[in-house]
């Protein structure tokens, strides 16, 4: 009874949010997993629009990756140059009569095949940013199923909760009704009373669990105002059939995407360590005797002390690095392929039995003892326990859809590619 009374405020509260949520959200339409899909950009229906964050980012970091492939395609810049020589000095160099002016044009000449090398470098990371583009609407697509899965189950719990005070409720009017033919000792009214209480007390708890779980759901699509209904009835997830080794899986695709993408680093950094000359052509003017001549030069750095050593020699431990991952990615995709199947296999065989065995055996057993309790043939105990027996199976037959639900979302994203 002082558990009752503690919480009763509390839960008050949050029923009353969730009756405060805008009317206009009860106008909605039931929505459907596919529909939640299609709001959240990750069908690919011809409808969807990508004006989701959380898919509206990738995508722009795979423009960004194809902008530097275009970059790295650019060849050096010419380089221009103006020289005045013998300017203002003394004697024979006063004044402007012996100044010379030089313009000359530069161009750097790439060696080593410096520019091949860094346009696979930046080809390598478009495929990066696109394989991970890909990863996060898979994974974007988890969390639709998983929210989902669990505001039906949600629901579900909201619907089992209102059944329990609809029977607490019938249970309440019946045990006060012996009691006043004096069929019951008064002690049976006051607990039907208390177990009435508590039914209420579990169905706003359960409202407002279903409520945060409607919100969190809409969230993924950036809904704020309405909040979507969602049915209480659990969709068919189909699980793919999964092998345990599956090379084109995007979680194995991104490790080997970075591994690709520190080769390219190495021999980038490897077409660094060749100097690249810079040839250049100008014209030379003598003021004094108005006279022009041509100049031609060659300039090349000496390499004596900085070949990129350092450079390579860490591109070439990001590649050990990334090669590792591959393999810690492949073991753990492995891992949880058959953890999510067992998972599912398990989850199924559980809704299997509860809801062909157990729950049509309780539902009869509570049928039964109604019958008798209205008879007076039996106690409100035994009422009570038979329907709590019936509630604790509906909640393990919901919690085994939720958990079938959560297994084949689980193995939709392990198979995308």
């Amino acid at each position: 009874m002082f558990a009752i009374h503690w919480r009763a405020p509390l839960l008050s509260g949050l029923a009353l949010a969730a009756f405060a949520a805008p009317a206009a959200a009860q106008d909605y339409e039931v929505l459907r997993l596919e529909d939640a899909l299609t709001r959240a950009g990750v069908s690919d229906a011809p409808e969807t629009t990508d004006t989701n964050p959380r898919i509206v980012g990738p995508l722009a970091d795979v423009e960004a990756s194809q902008a530097l492939v275009g970059q790295a395609r650019l060849n050096p810049n010419p380089e221009i140059s103006f020289e005045v020589e013998n300017l203002a000095g003394s004697g024979a160099f006063s004044g402007l009569r012996a100044t010379e002016y030089t313009l000359a044009v530069g161009q750097r000449i790439e060696l080593g095949g410096k520019r091949g090398s860094r346009i696979r470098a930046a080809e390598a990371q478009v495929d990066l940013a696109s394989v991970r583009s890909d990863l996060s609407r898979a994974e974007l697509g988890l969390l639709v199923r998983e929210r989902y899965v669990d505001a039906v189950a949600a629901a579900s719990r909201v619907d089992l909760a209102r059944d329990i005070v609809e029977r607490n409720e019938e249970l309440a009017r019946i045990a006060g009704v012996l009691v006043e033919v004096g069929r019951e000792p008064p002690l049976r009214a006051l607990r039907a009373e208390a177990a009435l209480a508590e039914a209420r007390a579990e169905l706003q708890a359960a409202e407002a669990t279903s409520l945060a779980a409607r919100s969190a759901l809409a969230t993924l699509w950036g809904e704020q105002d309405a909040l979507p209904v969602i049915p209480s009835s659990f969709p068919n997830i189909e699980p793919p059939n999964l092998p345990s080794a599956f090379p084109n899986a995007l979680a194995l695709r991104v490790a080997q995407a970075e591994s690709s993408v520190a080769e390219a680093e190495i021999d980038r950094e490897r077409s660094l360590r060749i100097p690249d000359p810079v040839v250049s052509a100008g014209v030379r003017r003598f003021e004094e005797s108005n006279d022009t001549a041509f100049l031609v030069g060659v300039s090349i750095p000496l390499p004596f002390r900085n070949r990129n050593q350092g450079n390579i020699a860490a591109a070439q431990a990001r590649l050990r690095a990334a090669n590792a991952r591959a393999a810690v990615a492949l073991a753990d995709y492995e891992q949880s392929v058959s953890r999510a199947r067992g998972q599912y296999l398990a989850a199924e065989a559980r809704v299997t039995t509860l809801a062909a065995t157990s729950l049509p055996q309780a539902e009869e057993a509570l049928r039964l003892v109604r019958i008798g309790y209205r008879a007076g043939r039996f106690p409100l105990i035994e009422v009570l326990s038979a329907a709590e027996a019936r509630d604790a199976i509906r909640e393990a037959l919901i919690a085994a859809q939720e958990d079938r639900g959560q297994a084949a979302a689980e193995l939709i994203r392990l198979a995308a590619q």
